[in-house]
């Protein structure tokens, strides 16, 4: 599979490259400038291009099977970015006429009991939510894009470093935690997850919470 990864510089969007490239597929790794730490393999390029410009994301994504997303606001962004690439991903997907989207939401999504997301629930940091309403939004707006095949997956509450294992559960629409309630997955470990579905495609339409 060629895939166009966006956000192929970050922490996690390095571990999904890894991920690709360790499974045999061929990846186009999107940054701002264009420039990634070490040289992954012969199966990957690295490509510069502007997540907000459609104009960008239709020229990078002609002739690959499949866009993923890694992306995140930077350091010196604002959170409403999230929407904004968003909006430029399926315009340029659709004029490059590709179909099939992975992108890597939030976990404030998701539901921890009836009713109520993680983001409303009493222990959410306040100064994440900024970010997680950003990417809330960016989901709503992606549940309308019925022409494409998309799935939003959202990480645990807690995403970190650590070891790639190869275990994971996915629940669509809820955080999953484990029995004491702990929500907690490795960035290896969902770039897994991520890889899995890319190439199943069993969740389309779907948003899924993975964690352990």
């Amino acid at each position: 599979m060629d895939v166009l990864l966006l956000g192929a510089s970050g922490r996690i969007g390095q571990r999904i490259t890894t991920e690709l490239l360790d499974r045999g597929h061929s990846v186009a790794g999107v940054s701002r400038s264009g420039d990634f730490e070490g040289h992954p393999g012969d199966d990957f390029v690295a490509v510069a291009g502007d997540a907000t410009n459609s104009g960008d994301i239709a020229r990078l994504a002609a002739d690959h099977d499949a866009v993923a997303s890694a992306l995140g606001p930077s350091g010196d962004e604002s959170a409403d970015v999230l929407p904004k690439m968003l909006d430029a991903v399926v315009e340029g997907m659709r004029r490059a006429s590709v179909e099939r989207l992975v992108w890597t939401g939030g976990a404030g999504i998701l539901n921890v009991g009836p009713n109520t997301r993680l983001i409303d629930s009493d222990d959410f940091p306040e100064e994440w939510k900024p970010v997680a309403s950003a990417a809330i939004d960016a989901y709503e707006r992606l549940e309308d894009a019925d022409d494409l095949r998309w799935t939003y997956l959202a990480p645990a509450a807690l995403i970190e470093p650590g070891e790639r294992t190869g275990d994971y559960r996915t629940a669509v629409g809820e955080l999953v935690a484990d029995d004491d309630g702990e929500s907690y997955i490795s960035m290896e470990d969902f770039a897994v997850a991520f890889v899995d579905e890319l190439e199943s495609s069993e969740g389309v339409h779907e948003k899924l919470g993975v964690g352990y």
